[in-house]
């Protein structure tokens, strides 16, 4: 997959092509369960995700190889932490990591069929549940951040008008900060400082719909722009883990990693 698709995949506005694609393909079979709370919403694809993975794992694999390998590592493991010898705990050691080898193989050809689509599907996720969207009449920010030192003034402006605090606004402490609000629907936002000229889209909306907030610019004292969309954390604004607070991708990787080991189970699958 090369660089320039998934910087299409992860990195464009939604008002891009590829946004498009990923929302005919997905909307109809993934769209109502945007409905539900967040948490909700992705325990229910990751588990429909992992049981897809699962299943294309089982059958696009020799389970009885498998399970033979499984078996004698299991064997080699047991060895292992017995043997006493330095020399035969090595010999043990390189026959486990021939056999991991062979088990890492044999289960990549199914990795391949489910990459992409899987990458694909986290795109889509990444574009309707990573934040909130910006409510109807309800203030939000528009940060500029720039580089060191940066000097001097930047200008906003938008396409249909929004209200915005203050048009122009002079850099301090290499950021500037607007309060804007609207009406529901999409506007192209136009940044202006030293005479170059940058656009950002935002939407609007009551749905679980946003244009991606955060934008990279390169070769400029500008270094992104960040649109005030509130970050999704599905088990709740206060929940942490030693001050971390999981956003959507990381709850995903969480639930999966407990669905895959329940149907690994209930599907025998080695």
């Amino acid at each position: 997959m090369s660089k320039t698709f998934i910087n299409k995949i992860f990195f464009y506005e939604s008002g891009d092509q590829m946004t498009n694609f990923l929302d005919t393909i997905f909307n109809p079979w993934l769209g109502p369960v945007l409905n539900l709370h967040p948490f909700w919403a992705i325990l229910i694809i990751s588990a429909g995700i992992t049981l897809l993975i699962t299943i294309v794992y089982k059958y696009t694999t020799n389970q009885e190889e498998m399970k033979r390998i499984k078996e004698e590592l299991k064997k080699y493991q047991k060895e292992m932490r017995k043997e006493k010898d330095p020399k035969k705990l090595m010999s043990i050691q390189k026959k486990a990591l021939d056999l991991n080898m062979k088990y890492m193989m044999s289960s990549f050809k199914s990795t391949l069929y489910t990459f992409i689509p899987i990458i694909i599907i986290f795109a889509w996720l990444n574009m309707h549940i990573a934040y909130y969207p910006l409510y109807p009449n309800q203030e939000f920010s528009v940060t500029a951040k720039f580089a060191e030192g940066a000097k001097g003034n930047m200008t906003l402006k938008s396409i249909p008008e929004l209200y915005i605090d203050k048009n122009t606004k002079e850099i301090s402490d290499n950021e500037v900060k607007w309060t804007l609000k609207g009406e529901m629907g999409e506007y192209k936002l136009i940044f202006n400082y030293n005479n170059e000229e940058y656009e950002h889209n935002i939407i609007i909306t009551n749905e679980r719909n946003y244009f991606l907030p955060e934008k990279p610019i390169k070769d400029s004292k500008l270094k992104m722009i960040i649109i005030g969309n509130e970050k999704v954390h599905p088990f709740g604004k206060n929940f942490n883990i030693f001050g971390w607070y999981p956003g959507w991708l990381a709850t995903y990787i969480i639930l999966s990693l407990i669905f895959s080991t329940l149907f690994r189970k209930l599907l025998k699958v080695y």
